[in-house]
């Protein structure tokens, strides 16, 4: 199979094997060229050592010049050029305590976390597969170069590495290398939050965001997020369910859009549920108070794995809210917008949509007619233009002062209190109307 290489990337070959060095493109791009996927970079590999690939080129950056790796500049483009290079032992899980650069590619390959991440490229020499690349990518597996247990000491991020390019891609974990994970999980508390949080992100924005269930069955989510644990061990006996929570979740992650804060919201939505679960004297579970508490609960996890506050607070405030059920009404939907906010609304239809869609038959039909006359209020309310927050409202804290009326904590209880009227009433939303009413208040509490 030819490999379409960018001109900038093939320019880069030509000038290294000009110079008497081996050079291939390698690692994600020739796997993601392999699968008629896009590559998102194009990574180099070559006998030259770092001082020489510097001579050779205009621009570089010594973007990690001690494990060999130099950043060339093609105009604003960097691609990665990394001399073929011999870890040393991994005493931190991470880094190797020094490498050693080799004129081997075999060498150089033989280093690398997956089959399908260690096949090189060269359009003369065509592609390099020294550990079976191509044949676990035609068998749809992930399989570990050589002993899953010592790529793993190396690096325990690759254990989640594992589970997110099965994710991706569609495969599944290759026998061995699943035993590996499971052997070694506990290693996954050496590896920083930050990393933890990339990967998983990654997996979850992926096609199958339900492969999670790899990294629960290995013991990996153990390791970062036990609440999950909790909720793959937690029954639902109620008829409106038919999963355990957890799998409840998992099935809940494939119904909603690609979407990196609504996958987010999916996994975290009903990870209270163990905590606040309690069964009648008929065996029914309930689960009051879950939306609360797994505010709560999912801002302390978000925060653990390092999410930016953005992604807490708008996670946070769709969980409390997930399970709230406003009637078609007008004034219950705009009620409920302004109690969700204008942003999340629209996401808070998707989020109750995908958490309906994974629950049990039981009323489905008539759960989903509420919630698309919800949908279908919330669009007329947007082409009408109503009201549904201050932002909108005819008359400003100005306005009210300029009318007479003093400042302090009295003139935001007089706005919330207009705002009341409008979201009852949207043809109060004039400026004039709203004055004559805040008059009419104002001389009633005198």
């Amino acid at each position: 199979m030819t490999i379409n290489i960018p001109q900038k990337a093939a320019q880069i070959l030509r000038t290294l094997n000009a110079a008497g060095y081996e050079a291939y493109v390698v690692g994600g791009c020739v796997r993601d060229s392999m699968l008629s996927r896009v590559p998102g970079d194009w990574d180099i590999t070559t006998s030259a050592l770092p001082e020489q690939v510097k001579e050779l080129f205009h621009r570089t950056v010594d973007t990690g010049i001690q494990h060999g790796t130099v950043t060339v500049m093609m105009d604003k483009e960097g691609f990665e050029v990394t001399t073929y290079r011999v870890d040393g032992e991994y005493h931190d899980g991470r880094h190797p305590d020094a490498v050693t650069f080799t004129r081997s590619l075999e060498e150089d390959l033989k280093r690398r976390d997956f089959t399908i991440n260690a096949m090189a490229y060269h359009p003369e020499h065509g592609l390099v597969d020294l550990f079976g690349g191509m044949e676990d990518i035609d068998q749809k597996i992930i399989r570990c170069v050589g002993n899953p247990v010592e790529r793993f000491t190396e690096d325990a991020l690759r254990m989640l590495r594992a589970v997110r390019f099965s994710a991706q891609l569609g495969f599944t974990v290759e026998e061995n290398t699943k035993a590996a994970l499971a052997r070694m999980a506990g290693n996954l508390e050496h590896v920083s939050a930050e990393r933890i949080q990339t990967e998983l992100v990654k997996l979850l924005v992926s096609d199958h965001p339900d492969y999670l269930r790899t990294a629960w069955e290995t013991g990996l989510t153990r390791e970062f997020l036990p609440e999950f644990d909790a909720c793959m061990e937690t029954k639902q006996n109620t008829p409106h369910h038919c999963y355990t929570v957890g799998e409840h979740i998992l099935k809940s992650l494939t119904e909603i859009e690609n979407d990196r804060l609504l996958r987010i919201t999916m996994l975290l939505h009903d990870i209270a549920k163990p905590v606040v679960k309690k069964t009648d004297e008929n065996g029914r579970d309930h689960f009051k108070t879950h939306g609360p508490a797994g505010e709560k609960l999912a801002g302390k996890i978000l925060r653990r794995l390092k999410f930016d506050n953005a992604t807490i607070r708008n996670t946070c405030r769709l969980i409390r809210y997930h399970d709230l059920r406003p009637t078609p009404s007008a004034e219950d939907v705009r009620r409920s917008v302004n109690l969700i906010g204008e942003e999340l609304f629209p996401l808070y239809l998707k989020v109750q949509r995908a958490d309906l869609l994974s629950q049990s038959m039981y009323k489905r039909e008539e759960k989903l007619a509420r919630l698309n006359g919800v949908t279908e209020t919330y669009q007329e309310i947007l082409k009408r233009g109503e009201c549904t927050s201050l932002k909108t409202l005819a008359v400003t804290g100005k306005d009210l002062i300029n009318a007479g009326h003093p400042a302090g904590p009295e003139l935001g209880d007089l706005l919330e209190k207009l705002l009341d009227s409008v979201l009852e009433d949207p043809s109060l939303n004039t400026k004039e109307k709203l004055l004559e009413a805040a008059e009419k208040d104002s001389i009633k509490t005198e």
